[in-house]
């Protein structure tokens, strides 16, 4: 995702499955977060938001209009060297995120942040040591009070696995000091993972990472994919979901509350791909009946029809399709529901 638009388990295993790879629970939306287990919401939607764009979203206020309380903060990447920065760009010290932030936990709510993206230089390239790399990720961590992670591995990033194993040693030191909560997020076509994708989730399972999702990126599949983009993504998701199973060797049921799946809304960075409101009900029907762990959007920032109207290429605030102000996150929303035990 862009963080700048525009233009099968052995015995001795089974007992740790839970601790290792996804802790019995989420802290992203379910029974951890102070639901009972008689009610835990099967399926959580945190969408992305852009922190790159001029004004940051006000979470409290959406929070506010459709009940939605998780959102994910997109990105944070190398600065200057092994130094995090906001887009690589923006220091730390953010005002407005800063208090866009503590509304949203003062509503009840709460933000996961994001390293990585399409844009920029992973600090995991960029650091070059797992020492410098946890102090930096550490650094961020510590900024926002953070209990929960995102790293969005693509391009260049997806392809270095030096970096790759840095990042994972990285994150395995931090989670033996806290309880972190981290999801990874990866390019899919309608096929699933890609190689290079797989081979991340991989090495994060080998240098005892803690992975509470592996969230695909539904978007953006090549010029041969522009048919029904709900219906790709639920291909997509199908398809990504048995091989977490047979990686993560978990059974189909933890495989499914493993996987979460992030569509770009509206007009796609590939012309001729657009993931409409209609697709979004589809998809978010889908996570409901399979009781997938997460679904995300790109982004929250874009959930609402552009000024001119449609709009063929990607916009960064807005959809580029004809819609109702948050049609998007009310569809994708309504993923979530309550069970009992």
């Amino acid at each position: 995702m862009r963080a700048k638009l525009i233009g099968g388990v052995t015995a001795a295993a089974l007992a740790s499955v839970a601790a290792v790879l996804l802790w019995g629970g989420s802290l992203w939306g379910g029974s951890l977060r102070g639901g009972s287990s008689s009610t835990a919401e099967t399926t959580t939607f945190s969408p992305y938001i852009d922190t790159a764009l001029a004004t940051v979203l006000d979470m409290a206020a959406t929070a506010r209009k459709t009940g939605v309380k998780d959102f994910t903060l997109g990105f944070v990447v190398s600065g200057n060297g092994c130094a995090p920065k906001w887009g690589g760009k923006s220091g730390l010290t953010h005002t407005t995120l800063d208090q866009r932030i503590t509304a949203l936990r003062k509503a009840g709510g709460d933000a996961r942040v994001s390293f990585g993206g399409a844009d920029g230089t992973d600090l995991a390239q960029a650091c070059g040591s797992v020492s410098g790399l946890t102090a930096a990720y550490r650094t961020v961590i510590d900024r926002y009070g953070l209990t929960r992670l995102d790293f969005d591995i693509e391009n260049a990033a997806l392809a270095d696995t030096a970096a790759g194993t840095r990042r994972m040693q990285a994150i395995a030191r931090l989670q033996k000091d806290a309880r972190l909560d981290v999801t990874f997020t990866l390019p899919a076509i309608p096929d699933g993972l890609s190689k290079e994708a797989l081979a991340q989730v991989a090495e994060a399972k080998a240098q005892g990472v803690r992975i509470s999702a592996v969230n695909i990126m539904a978007m953006d599949y090549g010029e041969s994919q522009r048919g029904n983009m709900g219906q790709y993504a639920v291909q997509a998701a199908t398809a990504s979901h048995a091989q977490i199973e047979k990686v993560l060797g978990l059974s189909s049921s933890a495989a499914w509350k493993a996987l979460g799946v992030t569509p770009m809304i509206g007009a796609n960075d590939i012309a001729g791909e657009v993931f409409t409101v209609s697709d979004a009900t589809q998809l978010a029907a889908f996570a409901r009946d399979r009781h997938v762990g997460l679904l995300s959007m790109w982004a929250a920032d874009r959930d609402k029809e552009c000024a001119g109207g449609t709009q063929d290429t990607a916009q960064s605030t807005c959809s580029g399709v004809t819609q109702q102000p948050l049609a998007f996150t009310r569809a994708l929303a309504g993923a979530a529901r309550r069970t009992g035990a």
